[in-house]
């Protein structure tokens, strides 16, 4: 899964999983103000993230995590592991 392959498929689980337009998720903004996450909706997020990508993932991953662009870089280290 390339680059642009990983935003598109998450700002589509992410728009539908937390009821948010696309238009919204941009790559500086924050993740988590803009998901308006609290601490169940990172279970929910974990969840699908492992459904979309298929790898698991923990709340603890998401510390270093701030903006949607850092979210991107996460899922991209994460597939390239996988490879």
């Amino acid at each position: 899964m390339n680059r642009e392959e990983i935003i598109t498929t998450t700002k589509r689980f992410l728009s539908e999983e937390f009821e948010v337009d696309e238009t919204l998720i941009e790559n500086q903004k924050n993740l988590k103000d803009t998901l308006e996450l609290d601490s169940l909706d990172y279970v929910d997020l974990v969840v699908v993230i492992e459904e979309n990508f298929g790898f698991k993932t923990s709340g603890e991953d998401f510390k270093s995590i701030s903006t949607f662009e850092d979210f991107y870089n996460f899922v991209e280290r994460k597939l390239a592991a996988m490879a």
